[in-house]
């Protein structure tokens, strides 16, 4: 779990605003202010923006970085145990697996429910045919355990043209 400390400084300081606002509040309903129903509307709009900036603070994680891997956009994913990443026509070979690996390790397991608990991450490019249509090959192949969040890299069958 990581925190990021610029968004924890802003939520405990809009926590101490929104309390401020809250006391003004309900000073304003006692004396009968007329600005007491705006107060209500600004001091829980402001409570609310530091509990989520308390929460996203909390809950972020930055995204994992793999030396000598490119970002590769997703293009397929069944939710459960098959992501599908391309690679351009001038993907370099020696970037495919730390590639793969990267799009692996950056994987979210919530609601991932697969049979053998691995999610496959495979890199494939679209090669040309000489009819004009293309022909899609595995680049490389990664594996991701969501019990234990172990990447390891596969080495994808020569010519393989499944999805």
């Amino acid at each position: 779990m990581v925190a990021d400390p610029l968004l924890l400084k802003a939520g405990s300081w809009l926590a101490i605003a929104g309390g401020v606002l809250l006391v003004l509040t309900v000073l304003a309903f006692v004396l009968g202010w007329g600005v007491r129903f705006r107060l209500v509307g600004v001091s829980s709009f402001t409570l609310l923006l530091a509990a989520g900036c308390g929460a996203f603070a909390i809950s972020y994680s930055p995204r994992s970085s793999i030396e000598g891997a490119l970002v590769v956009p997703v293009v397929f994913d069944n939710g459960s145990n098959l992501v599908v990443a391309a690679a351009g026509a001038d993907f370099p070979l020696e970037a495919a697996g730390p590639s793969a690996e990267q799009v692996a390790s950056n994987l979210r397991g919530g609601g991932r429910n697969s049979s053998d608990g691995l999610v496959h991450v495979r890199l494939r490019q679209l090669q040309a045919q000489s009819n004009g249509s293309s022909k899609p090959t595995v680049l490389a192949e990664a594996t991701k355990d969501l019990r234990s969040g172990e990447v390891s890299l596969v080495q994808p069958a020569t010519g393989r043209t499944k999805n």
